[in-house]
């Protein structure tokens, strides 16, 4: 049987059963072997099945030499800036948004960026090796040569005095802000350093269990926040995900804000104060065309990416760029981070919010008028079966001609979970429905059963 691949972000599949310790163990052994360092930084989210998981990681590291820093639970971005501050590859035990009994492994490379593809295909191409000979050469070392796993306690106060210092001194007294942690590795910190900052915050599901982590919560159910935002008369809210590298925001009416109204506040606040290099924003291709009209009427351009912050992270260090973002609440401050970052996001939402002395909701309303969008998930046991399905793509351009100038079609594999992603734009949401459900029709009857698979 294949092992779990890399995905849009990392490694994921249900814990214990497709990610398995003994996977876990081999994953780190590669990544030890293809990324050389003397030692590794690894965190984790709050997850039943993290401190498995990250013992076996980490043993395959020691295994091969590396020395391994335990930075336990801490948000994936907080992994990403102790990588770059420690000069040391990094890695995270997360599944991110999804279920908690999945679980997943997210890489770093020293300078606390994502890897390129083309190194994840090496540390899966040695995974191979492995899996496919665990005693075979090169010799794993003895004695002195074994690696150390030690703790480092330290960790969150880095990433905490890091997150503070983006304000450049600024603070945030006034603002009454409601967080949603998720029962993720935000619960701890977020409140905190918003509460040291100024702020007074109320915490919603901060008290992780380690199997409660993004259930009915967080970035993806952010309902209950809409209803204590109103209730409790707050400013605003934020809604993480289970491991804190994305943010959903709430205004005062209960409003969500999501990134592409997020990511729109950001470009035209910098681009007011003479930040936005390039003045381009990035984003992915599942950006509502909103955005981009938005955008357009600004004078702002946008550079599109495909889905994923590392990708979008490449595209603005290959242009010089200093904002991009994604939709569902990835956001990139180039100049302070070096991933997507839910609580730095925050952060930064809160200081936009207090200097231009105006709501969220004033802000944000009417910033950019969507066009219809629907997204149906379709579940296909072999997603990546999609680019060779002729039946699907003559249907997509049927579907695009339909449409015409005024829609858009973008039909994808999940990198993260066994789904298709149908997403279809149109000026008219009937249309926008009909579209999509007729083209997840489609890839349902075409991609819907297993195909066999070529003996090992």
């Amino acid at each position: 049987m294949a092992p779990t691949r890399f995905g849009t972000d990392g490694v994921r599949g249900v814990a214990n059963e497709e990610l398995t310790p003994e996977l876990a163990l081999a994953i780190g052994r590669a990544a030890a072997r293809v990324l050389p360092a003397p030692t590794f930084v690894v965190g984790r989210d709050t997850r039943r099945s993290g401190p498995l998981l990250q013992a076996a990681f980490s043993a395959g590291l020691a295994a091969e030499g590396a020395d391994v820093v335990d930075l336990g639970v801490l948000p994936t971005p907080g992994v990403a800036a102790v990588a770059e501050s420690r000069k040391a590859p990094g890695a995270v035990i997360s599944a991110s948004h999804n279920p908690f009994a999945d679980n997943g492994i997210k890489l770093f490379s020293l300078l606390g960026t994502k890897l390129p593809v083309e190194v994840e295909g090496e540390i899966e191409r040695e995974l191979d090796s492995i899996l496919a000979d665990p005693d075979g050469p090169p010799r794993r070392p003895t004695g002195h040569g074994v690696g150390r796993i030690s703790a480092d306690p330290g960790a969150v106060e880095l990433y905490q005095a890091h997150l503070a210092a983006t304000l450049e001194g600024r603070r945030l007294d006034g603002l009454h802000i409601v967080l949603d942690c998720a029962n993720g590795a935000a619960s701890a910190i977020a409140p905190r350093v918003l509460g040291e900052l100024g702020a007074e915050v109320r915490a919603l599901h901060d008290t992780p269990d380690g199997a409660n982590i993004n259930d009915r919560c967080g970035s993806t159910d952010p309902g209950e926040l809409a209803r204590v935002v109103v209730a409790h008369q707050a400013d605003f809210g934020l809604a993480f995900d289970g491991d804190a590298d994305r943010v959903i925001a709430v205004d005062h009416n209960g409003t969500v804000v999501d990134g592409d109204v997020l990511l729109a506040l950001f470009a035209f606040d910098l681009d007011e104060r003479g930040h936005l290099t390039g003045n381009t924003v990035a984003v992915t291709v599942m950006t509502n065309l909103g955005f981009r009209l938005a955008m357009e009427a600004r004078g702002i351009a946008v550079r599109e990416t495909d889905v994923g912050d590392r990708h979008v992270l490449a595209a603005l260090d290959a242009d010089g760029l200093s904002l991009g973002g994604e939709q569902s609440g990835h956001i990139i401050f180039r100049s302070r981070s070096t991933t997507g970052d839910g609580i730095l996001t925050g952060i930064a939402l809160a200081d936009l919010v207090r200097r231009a002395r105006r709501s969220l909701a004033d802000l944000s309303t009417g910033l950019v008028e969507r066009v219809p969008q629907r997204l149906v998930n379709v579940p296909i046991p072999q997603p990546e079966r999609l680019a060779d399905s002729t039946e699907v793509w003559e249907a997509v351009v049927k579907a695009e001609a339909e449409l015409g100038h005024d829609g858009r079609v973008l039909l994808r594999p999940s990198g993260t979970e066994p789904l298709v992603r149908v997403m279809v734009e149109a000026r008219v949401e009937a249309q926008a429905d009909a579209v999509a459900s007729q083209l997840a029709g489609v890839v349902e009857a075409a991609l819907g059963q297993i195909e066999p698979q070529a003996p090992r």
